[in-house]
C-alpha cells in the first residue's frame, strides 16, 4: 500500500525556519516525483515545489522561490522541504504527493496520484 506521511509542521514566528519531511512507504522514490502543496483556510490548494524521481529537476512557485528548498534522500525514501524566512501568509496545511510520471522532469500542474494527510504550519507572532 502506497503511503506518504508528512511531519515537521508546527508553530513558529515570522522569519523562522521549519523543515518538513515526507516519508513514503509501499513504493520506491526512485520511480516517483514528489510535490509539495499547501492549502490555507478558504483558499485553493497551491503547488509550492516539486522534484523529479532522479532529483535533477526541481521547480518552485514564485511565492516560495528563494525561501524554500526541496531535496530528497532516496535511500531513506524521504523528501524534505526546507522553509526559511517564514511569513504569516505561509500558514496552511502542507501536503506532499507522488507522481509516477515525473521521472526526469517534474511539474506542479499535473495530477498527482498519491497524497499524504498533511501537516499544519502556523506562522504567527
Amino acid at each position: 500500500q502506497l503511503q506518504l506521511l508528512e511531519s515537521g509542521g508546527g508553530l513558529v514566528q515570522p522569519g523562522e525556519s521549519l523543515r518538513l519531511s515526507c516519508a513514503v512507504s509501499g513504493f520506491s522514490l526512485d520511480f516517483y516525483g514528489i510535490g509539495w502543496f499547501r492549502q490555507a483556510p478558504g483558499k485553493e490548494r497551491e503547488g509550492l515545489s516539486c522534484i523529479s524521481a532522479r532529483g535533477q529537476s526541481t521547480k518552485y512557485a514564485e511565492a516560495v522561490k528563494g525561501r524554500f528548498t526541496i531535496s530528497r534522500d532516496n535511500a531513506k525514501n524521504t523528501v524534505y522541504l526546507q522553509m526559511n524566512s517564514l511569513k504569516v501568509e505561509d500558514t496552511a496545511i502542507y501536503y506532499c504527493a507522488a507522481d509516477p510520471n515525473s521521472v526526469n522532469l517534474c511539474s506542479l500542474h499535473v495530477e498527482y496520484d498519491y497524497w499524504g494527510q498533511g501537516t499544519q504550519v502556523t506562522v504567527s507572532s
